[in-house]
C-alpha cells in the first residue's frame, strides 16, 4: 500500500514542497530512505521506529521505502520525522490518509514528543502559496509559522495529541500570529554619550540617507558606544521587513519560543577573528552569515583593519548589490544582504596618531602599513568617514547630552518620508545611499554658485570622480534633512567635511 504525506524542505531562505511517499511490500524487512536525504534525514528511520512502538503502535516488519519527491533536491535535517510517522501509520492501515490540505513538519524524539526545526516561517508562507490550509508544527515553531498569512498553523506538543486531533477526539486552536515588539525604550540612547557632537549628525546622515560610514578615533573616543546606538534612531520595520529577517534567522537556528519574530532591526558585531564564510554565509548545507544575519539593520565592524583582507573582500559584492551568493558544486544559494555597514578603527596601530594628550610610537611606514589593509574597492563602498576625537574631561563631567535619540529619530523620519516619496516610481531606489548614474543627475541638481563650489573644492582637494559622487549623495540627505528640495552649499560644505579620507591624513 502507498499513502502519501505532504511536508515542506528548505532551500537558502525559501521553502518548497517536499511530498513523501511510503511504500510497504512484502519482502525482507528493510526501511529505505531516497530522494538524495542527508545523514540526518537517514536516522530518522530510528527515531520513527521508536516513537511508533512507544505509542502503541506495531512497527511493519516488510519491505518500507520512504521516496521524498522532488528526489533531485537534497533534503537535510530533522523536519520529516513527523510527515514520514504519519506516512508509516496511514500505509500500514493504522490511521486514515490526511488530506490533500494538510503537511506536517518536525523533528520526533524516541517517546514521540516534538521538537522544533529551522525555517518554520519560510516553510509556511511556501505551503500556503502551494494550497495548503493545516500546517501541523511543533508547539515551539507554532507562533513563527503564524506569522504566515492565508494559513492555519495547528501547535503540537507530541503524537499522541497529534493522532487523537485527526481522530476528532480532541481540537486545538490555531496558533495565533505573536504581539510585535518594536518599543524604542529597549534601544540605548544617543543622551548618554557625551559631547561627540559631529559623530552624532553624521550618524544621523548616515541614518536618514542609508549611508555606511566609517569612524576614525583613539582608543576610548566612543566609537562603539555611539554605532551601538543607531538602530534606535532608524525606522520602524516594515511587516515585509519583518517577515525577511525572520526567515534568515529562522533558517540560521535564532529564533524561538520567547522570540519567535524579528520586530526590531538587527545590529550584528561580529569578532575580527571571524571568517569569510562566517561574515558571508556558507557550510555543506550553505547558511547565512553576519551580513545577511544585519539584513534590514546594521553590521558593525570593530577594528576594522584587523580583519583578514580576505574576509573584507567577500563584503565589496553584498555591500553593492545587497545579496550573497553562495555557491556549491551542486547547486547555489542568494541570501538578502541589504545592510548598513557601519565601521570603526583607529588612526594607527598604537590608536594615538589623532590624540594629543598622547604620543603616538607609530613609524610613518608602519601607518601606511595598517592604512592600507583597507582595499580601496571596499573605501569605495563607504559614503561617510568621520574623525572621532578624545572626549576631554569637561565633557565627561557634563550632565546628559541634549541630542537624545528621539530627536534624532524624528528628524530621520522626516527624510525617510522624503526620499520614499521621491523614489516610489524606481524599484531599486530606496534610499539617497543608492543614487546613481541619471538618477543622481536628475535629483542633485544645483545652481551655479554651488557648482562653482564644488569644482574648487575638487580642484583644491584633488577629489577623486569617487568622492564627488559621494558628495552628491551626502548632499542630497543632507537637505532632506534640512527640508530644502535644493542642494545648497552649506550642504556640500557639511558633506566634504563628512569625507576625511579624501584629505592626506586622518
Amino acid at each position: 500500500m502507498i499513502a502519501k504525506v505532504r511536508s515542506m524542505g528548505l532551500q537558502g531562505i525559501g521553502g518548497y514542497e517536499v511530498l513523501l511517499e511510503v511504500y510497504i511490500s512484502n519482502g525482507l524487512p528493510a526501511f529505505d530512505v531516497v530522494g538524495l536525504p542527508d545523514a540526518a534525514v537517514r536516522e530518522a528511520r530510528e527515531r520513527v521506529r521508536a516513537a511508533i512502538k512507544n505509542n502503541g503502535y506495531r512497527f511493519p516488519v516488510s519491505r518500507m521505502t520512504v521516496n521524498l519527491a522532488p528526489a533531485d533536491k537534497k533534503k537535510a535535517g530533522t523536519l520529516y520525522d513527523l510527515p514520514m510517522f504519519i506516512g508509516i501509520l496511514a500505509a500500514d492501515g493504522d490511521i486514515d490518509e490526511p488530506g490533500d490540505d494538510c503537511a506536517f513538519i518536525g523533528e520526533l524524539s524516541l517517546s514521540g514528543e516534538l521538537r522544533p526545526v529551522y525555517g518554520a516561517l519560510p516553510m509556511a508562507i511556501a505551503a500556503a502559496r502551494c494550497g495548503v490550509k493545516k500546517l501541523f508544527v511543533p508547539a515551539d515553531n507554532a507562533a513563527e509559522a503564524a506569522f504566515a498569512d492565508g494559513i492555519s498553523v495547528y501547535p503540537v506538543k507530541n503524537v499522541d495529541e497529534l493522532l487523537r486531533l485527526m481522530r476528532g477526539e480532541v481540537n486545538i486552536e490555531p496558533a495565533a500570529a505573536p504581539a510585535l515588539d518594536t518599543l524604542m525604550e529597549h534601544m540605548p540612547d544617543f543622551s548618554e554619550v557625551k559631547g561627540q557632537e559631529n559623530v552624532k549628525r553624521a550618524l544621523e546622515i548616515a541614518a536618514a540617507g542609508g549611508h555606511n560610514i566609517l569612524i576614525v578615533g583613539p582608543p576610548g573616543a566612543g566609537k562603539s558606544m555611539m554605532a551601538k546606538r543607531l538602530p534606535g534612531i532608524l525606522p520602524d520595520m516594515s511587516r515585509g521587513e519583518m517577515i525577511q529577517s525572520t526567515e534568515i534567522y529562522s533558517v540560521a537556528g535564532l529564533t524561538s519560543r520567547e522570540h519567535p519574530i524579528v520586530s526590531m532591526r538587527p545590529f550584528r558585531a561580529p569578532h575580527h577573528t571571524v571568517s569569510a564564510a562566517g561574515l558571508s554565509g556558507g557550510g555543506t548545507s550553505p547558511r547565512p552569515g553576519e551580513i545577511s544575519l544585519a539584513h534590514n539593520g546594521v553590521l558593525f565592524l570593530d577594528e576594522l583593519p584587523e580583519y583578514g583582507k580576505n574576509t573584507l573582500d567577500v563584503l565589496r559584492q553584498p555591500l553593492e548589490g545587497g545579496t550573497v551568493t553562495v555557491s556549491r558544486s551542486a547547486h547555489s544559494v542568494t541570501f538578502p544582504a541589504d545592510c548598513m555597514l557601519v565601521a570603526a578603527m583607529n588612526p594607527c596601530p598604537c590608536g594615538y596618531a589623532t590624540d594629543p594628550r598622547h604620543t603616538c610610537v607609530c613609524s610613518p611606514g608602519l601607518i601606511r602599513r595598517y592604512r592600507a589593509r583597507l582595499s580601496g574597492p571596499l573605501l569605495d563602498r563607504i559614503d561617510l568617514h568621520i574623525n572621532v576625537p578624545a572626549v576631554p574631561y569637561e565633557e565627561l563631567q557634563a550632565g546628559a547630552s541634549p541630542v537624545t535619540s528621539a530627536r534624532m529619530r524624528e528628524r530621520v523620519l522626516a527624510a525617510r518620508a522624503v526620499q520614499q516619496a521621491r523614489y516610489a516610481e524606481v524599484p531599486y531606489c530606496r534610499t539617497n545611499a543608492d543614487l546613481s548614474g541619471s538618477l543622481l543627475e536628475k535629483h542633485c541638481r544645483m545652481g551655479a554658485p554651488e557648482r562653482a563650489f564644488l569644482r574648487e573644492a575638487v580642484q583644491r582637494l584633488a577629489l577623486s570622480a569617487r568622492a564627488y559622487t559621494r558628495i552628491l549623495r551626502i548632499s542630497r540627505t543632507i537637505a532632506d534633512l534640512a527640508g530644502s528640495e535644493s542642494i545648497g552649499v552649506p550642504h556640500l560644505a557639511e558633506a566634504i567635511g563628512c569625507r576625511v579620507l579624501d584629505r592626506e591624513a586622518f
